[in-house]
């Protein structure tokens, strides 16, 4: 079925890639043709998707005995401790990526010397666990076509057009949002003392820190982006299409006041919908900052900030208007971004290959922990977000 997805995927982009010649060389029919293609395609595809998808559940949702997760923490924690690699299957980079919890306790009980290593407990940003997670292990890329314009309608008298040709209304147009695999390096480090544990609470150790360190960078990158030569992760902040034409709505604004949120909550969505489902992405110190304002009576607060259980999530009320927040550190002070998170897709291209290496950091003691995995990512939905920066900022 795996064999199947990629080969309907190759498809799909030959169709959207003969639909997009077609558009430009002014062939309606042939584009028409290729884009019911694509129609047909996605169905096929969404159909083998959900059928992988439910395979994927009952792994993840599996629940291996204590016999096999020792023998396999004590297998892989060896590994490590003699320098090799360790490669984690898409399955558990999945588990990962869409929940936050990667480590809930020890997977066996240390024996002899060696106390838990303490560190690293701060909550990585929930936008993480917010956006389109999907495992393209074995594309060389994916092609998401999505809706810019609407088709068009004409008006006419019944009587005054019997027996004439129609005019022809406007067609739809569509935009393509490529998601490209690049190599993303990710490292954390540890006190040498982690040497003193078992092989099995080594792997714990590490693979905890591992993870962590994955998902730190892939919230950057959810925000960011990345660029190496001529491949590029797209990021909520950058997302284009392979036009090159901005996916992400953008604006500016000089300073957080009484009407900033008005601007962002009001911009997006179509004129004939307030949008729902969209969460404000912003730092601690502009959520801080929304919080100072004050009306007239410079007692009262103009908002209320409620926050969530885990720390990085909230609502802030602005009279009768609920948004949801979530706080992202690795955007840049100032910028401000409002939408569905769900208009992401992260891409996972392969399993994560993590290793130990004692030379880098041993000046200081320390053990780094190196790991690689290929990731993509693009905002999939024209106007997916609207991406507010200071000016100035």
């Amino acid at each position: 079925m795996k064999r199947k997805l990629i080969a309907l995927a190759n498809d799909r982009t030959a169709a959207l890639n003969a639909a997009e010649a077609a558009y430009k060389a002014g062939n309606q029919a042939e584009y028409n043709s290729q884009m019911e293609k694509v129609a047909n395609l996605d169905k096929e595809i969404e159909t083998v998707k959900n059928f992988l998808q439910a395979q994927e559940r009952q792994i993840l949702e599996s629940t291996p005995s204590a016999a096999e997760t020792r023998d396999m923490a004590e297998e892989r924690g060896n590994l490590l401790m003699q320098h090799k690699d360790v490669r984690l299957p898409e399955n558990e980079v999945l588990r990962c990526l869409r929940n936050s919890v990667t480590i809930t306790g020890a997977l066996v009980q240390p024996t002899g010397a060696g106390s838990e290593i303490q560190g690293g407990n701060a909550p990585i940003s929930s936008i993480l666990d917010m956006v389109r997670v999907e495992d393209y292990t074995g594309l060389s890329g994916w092609e998401e076509a999505y809706l810019i314009t609407e088709s068009g309608a004409e008006v006419n008298d019944p009587v005054a057009k019997s027996g004439q040709a129609r005019g022809n209304t406007a067609s739809p147009t569509f935009g393509v949002a490529q998601i490209v695999p690049m190599e993303v390096s990710v490292t954390d480090f540890v006190d040498k003392s982690i040497s003193d544990l078992s092989p099995a609470r080594y792997y714990e150790k590490v693979l905890s820190l591992a993870l962590r360190a994955l998902r730190r960078e892939a919230v950057k990158i959810i925000v960011n982006g990345a660029v190496d030569g001529t491949k590029t992760i797209y990021g909520i902040k950058t997302a284009k299409n392979k036009a090159g034409a901005a996916i992400t709505k953008a604006g500016t604004y000089t300073a957080i006041d009484e009407n900033t949120l008005d601007e962002l909550y009001f911009a997006y969505g179509s004129d004939s919908e307030l949008a729902g489902g969209a969460v404000l992405q912003l730092t601690k110190a502009d959520l801080k900052a929304i919080g100072r304002l004050r009306g007239t009576n410079e007692k009262r607060r103009l908002f209320t900030i409620t926050p969530g259980g885990n720390g990085n999530t909230g609502v802030i009320a602005d009279g009768g208007v609920q948004l949801p927040y979530v706080l992202v550190p690795g955007l840049s002070a100032g910028d401000l971004i409002y939408g569905a998170p769900m208009n992401y897709i992260l891409g996972l291209f392969g399993d994560y290959s993590i290793r130990v290496d004692e030379s880098v950091k041993s000046i200081e003691r320390m053990h780094t922990i190196l790991g690689d995995v290929k990731l993509g990512g693009n905002v999939v939905e024209h106007e997916g977000f609207v991406y507010y920066s200071k000016t100035g900022a």
